[in-house]
């Protein structure tokens, strides 16, 4: 019988970028959100726990279901198991990770002539 496939989602929210394990996404009936449920975190076993992913875990204690908007998602991998879930600042000023662009943002505004 072949295993539940898990799925490393990152995605931006604010200043952060999360990085974290799930067994079911999907795009969301909610129109522009994927749907991202069964979260999956790291057994405890090590001695040494990882701050980063103590606060993740803490964050999505409770959540059956969480809604991402898709402009905030920068990656989705199938992988072949879960790894350790992560939030990072957004360090850099100008980097390669910017919100998509919506209509109306840029347009010249009329003169008063």
């Amino acid at each position: 019988m072949a295993s539940e496939p898990v799925y490393k989602v990152i995605f931006q929210n604010g200043n952060q970028v999360f990085e974290v394990f799930a067994r079911q996404i999907y795009q969301s009936d909610m129109w522009g959100f994927i749907e991202i449920e069964e979260f999956v975190f790291g057994e405890r076993s090590q001695i040494v726990v990882d701050p980063s992913e103590e606060k993740l875990k803490n964050e999505f204690a409770g959540v059956k279901r969480s809604y991402i908007p898709l402009q905030a998602v920068i990656r989705i991998d199938e992988v072949e198991k879960e790894g350790a879930a992560k939030v990072s600042e957004n360090t850099a000023r100008e980097g390669n990770v910017a919100s998509f662009p919506f209509p109306g943002a840029n347009l010249p505004q009329p003169s008063e002539d």
